[in-house]
């Protein structure tokens, strides 16, 4: 099997390997065969990812298997020659899991708390710019020295380092769950809420958790999800008396994945509370922050609504919401991300003119963002394939960009 296929080709494909037919599978998801077939034969699209789970589920294989998000990262000048494998090594490094720190001796003194914000500030910032790339190249050498840097401080020292390491492992599962590695995105997050708890502040505990969160979302574990949203803000809830913007915003941003993953589990009452939990929340900040790096505003929440309602099939819904909302105040990734689920839900409603100009104006904020995320492969793949006649320069390039041509 090869990158190539469509996505329906790939359910059809692992349908075949697995010796189940079209009837056995469209039972175990509550469909019909008809709708099966239209999807295995490209006549209908699908992109919500509560059915894609579901059909994952009922083939045994991981979502991220059956969407075929791409596993080969590109080199770039920030990223150079040292990307995802190299990343892995350090998070799978059996030193750290067995307690046996030998060989990991550092020959120079260890960085500061203050080198160590100041290296966490530019990671995330970073990512915020969506430079994956250099992100994840960046990230191979500093959480070795926060590790570092930890286990040679003491008393309060130890809890702070302890704290900026576990957001370094947020950070790292962040990058890894855009890249479509799950699974290695699941080792951060419980390398970081462990950090989290050695720091014994709530409002990095509080941070971790929603990581947790959203590694549990990109391996189709909504319902898990959901309970964890529930339980985080059963954390945070003592401490929000008097909050300061930072706990408001960690509080509000765990609200919104605990959204995204109760609506992919058609969860429709659950993820409208979330919503108008965390938009009461924003109205309390009362502005479009990005207090440790959750871009968490009224304008964030807003977005949520949009990614929800598509999630839950409420098409015109997003299109009332979605192409109208001001996103120019919050950070490129957050703007990017919208600006795809936009282009979804012009494509679902057949205004696929529409809905590329939308990608291809992301693709200009940013490129690596666009070609490594899920939606835009998925929904440039389905207008190559499903197009009369030949392709538009315009599509055939960027099909050719993201190498789904």
């Amino acid at each position: 099997m090869t990158t190539q296929l469509t996505l329906g080709e790939r359910i059809a494909w692992y349908r075949q390997r697995r010796g189940l037919t079209q009837e056995v599978i469209a039972g175990r998801v509550g469909r019909t065969v008809d709708w099966l077939s239209k999807i295995e034969n490209g006549r209908m699209d699908l992109d919500r990812l509560s059915v894609l789970s579901a059909l994952a589920e009922a083939l045994d294989v991981s979502l991220a298997d059956l969407i075929d998000e791409p596993r080969l990262m590109e080199w770039t000048e920030g990223s150079g020659q040292q990307t995802v494998p190299a990343l892995r090594s350090v998070l799978m490094d059996y030193r750290q899991v067995t307690g046996m720190n030998i060989g990991t001796e550092r020959d120079h003194e260890p960085m500061s708390l203050d080198g160590l914000k100041d290296s966490l500030d530019d990671l995330w910032d970073g990512y915020q710019q969506a430079k994956f790339g250099y992100v994840v190249s960046r990230l191979v050498d500093f959480i070795p020295e926060a590790r570092y840097s930890m286990s040679s401080e003491a008393g309060d020292a130890r809890r702070t380092a302890s704290g900026r390491l576990a957001l370094a492992y947020q950070l790292a599962a962040t990058v890894l769950t855009k890249l479509g590695e799950a699974d290695l995105a699941w080792n951060a997050s419980n390398r970081g809420i462990e950090a989290a708890h050695q720091s014994e502040n709530p409002v990095v505990i509080g941070s971790l958790m929603r990581s947790v969160a959203h590694s549990l979302l990109s391996t189709g574990s909504y319902a898990e999800a959901v309970s964890l949203t529930n339980h985080a803000a059963e954390f945070l809830e003592p401490h929000l008396v008097k909050p300061g913007a930072t706990l408001l915003s960690v509080y509000g941003t765990g609200l919104l994945a605990g959204s995204m993953a109760a609506a992919r589990n058609d969860d429709r009452s659950t993820a409208r509370d979330f919503l108008d939990v965390a938009e009461r929340t924003a109205a309390r900040l009362g502005r479009d922050g990005n207090y440790l790096w959750t871009a968490f505003g009224p304008t964030n929440v807003g977005m949520h609504r949009v990614s929800t309602a598509m999630e839950l099939g409420d098409v015109q819904q997003a299109l009332n919401l979605g192409p109208s909302l001001d996103t120019s105040g919050v950070t490129t990734e957050r703007r990017v991300r919208h600006a795809l689920e936009v282009a979804r839900a012009l494509s679902t409603a057949n205004r696929r003119d529409e809905a590329l100009v939308e990608v291809l104006r992301a693709e200009q904020l940013a490129p690596e963002q666009v070609r490594y995320h899920f939606l835009s492969r998925h929904l440039v793949q389905t207008w190559v394939r499903t197009h009369k006649g030949k392709p538009s320069h315009q599509l055939k390039g960027l099909a050719d960009r993201l190498r789904v041509a």
